[in-house]
């Protein structure tokens, strides 16, 4: 069973969580497998224009869940029961082996009609060589990488490619194994407890965001400072943005900067502020959760990678609310952001 363990402060209704029934289970698998048999060879990117509709054959009440959670606007939207394969192949040791092999097939496309009932799946041809749903697993030579292969640190809290302007409005996790009951740690922007000036300033244009390790294709070690923000993509903005009785958050505490003394300062407490209200959730099998990337920084407690097989291994998919977005942004129909 999923279990949300709160560091700071009681636990908050915006953290929505369903659990299927073994009837639920059992239209899903019905569905996938069905699905996955017509259109084989499987292309998850070419399935990405269809899963939304392909996501209406989900049971109704999930369907009706995971349609409320959004509008509502939920922090953390958690559905455990989902079926797995039964046969689940061993956890790959790095993306590349699972992309080479097509391990996790089945389960990449009910992640993608997960989220296609929650919005639009996409993806970067940046990341994991342009993969829709890509493997979060660790990889040997990567363990203290900033990166989802790593293991043996703790992955810290940021926004999802903090960089763009078409970073996703919800991550979606889904875990196949988490056999030492890692914790994905997560902050929600109301417990960022800050005073009204030092708000002021996050509000301002006053950051740089850059493009993260997966996106720059490099392996830096997490102790190597010297050029980390070098060459990158970035983007210059707020770290508060948003409606004021509901404000959305931006930052990274390995790729962003300041770009002045004041607000230097601001974005330290705003970090301060953030590692004081750390919140866990473990992910068991079966469990999805999609964190909302606009009102929640996530990162990963660290674990020690066994590469027996039995690995921790999470699927997972950025999900836009809007694809136009995207097209707007690339001048392309396409759902893979160069």
């Amino acid at each position: 069973m999923l279990h949300v363990d709160e560091r700071a402060g009681e636990r908050s209704s915006t953290v929505e969580s369903l659990a299927l029934s073994a009837a639920e289970r059992a239209e899903i698998a019905r569905l996938v497998d069905e699905t996955l048999a017509r259109r084989q060879p499987w292309d998850a990117v070419a399935f990405t224009g269809e899963a939304a509709a392909v996501a209406q054959y989900l049971p109704v009440r999930l369907r009706h869940f995971l349609a409320r959670a959004r509008g509502d606007q939920a922090d953390m939207i958690i559905v455990s029961g989902l079926p797995l394969s039964e046969d689940l192949v061993a956890t790959p040791t790095g993306w590349e082996l699972a992309a080479k092999t097509g391990a996790g097939q089945r389960e990449e496309l009910l992640c993608m009609l997960c989220a296609g009932a929650l919005g639009e799946p996409f993806g970067w041809s940046d990341q994991q060589n342009g993969r829709i749903v890509h493997d979060v697993c660790p990889a040997p030579g990567q363990e203290r990488s900033l990166t989802s292969a790593s293991s043996e640190l703790n992955l810290a809290l940021h926004t999802e490619d903090v960089h763009h302007p078409c970073r996703s409005d919800y991550v979606g996790l889904l875990c196949l194994r988490n056999p030492d009951a890692t914790g994905t740690t997560f902050v929600r922007v109301d417990r960022m407890d800050v005073p009204d000036d030092v708000r002021e300033i996050l509000a301002a244009d006053r950051f740089r965001f850059f493009a993260d390790d997966s996106h720059a294709n490099i392996e830096l070690d997490a102790e190597q400072e010297s050029g980390r923000h070098e060459n990158r993509m970035s983007q210059d903005g707020s770290v508060l943005f948003g409606p004021r009785e509901f404000p959305y958050l931006r930052i990274d505490f390995d790729f962003a900067s300041a770009l002045d003394g004041d607000a230097d300062a601001a974005m330290n407490q705003a970090f301060e502020s953030l590692r004081a209200s750390v919140e866990r959730v473990v992910l068991r099998p079966g469990d999805m959760a999609f964190l909302d990337n606009y009102r929640v920084v996530h990162g990963r407690e660290p674990f020690s990678p066994r590469y027996d097989g039995q690995d921790r291994w999470l699927k997972r998919v950025n999900v836009i609310r809007d694809v136009r977005r995207i097209f707007v942004e690339t001048r392309s129909l396409t759902r893979v952001i160069a």
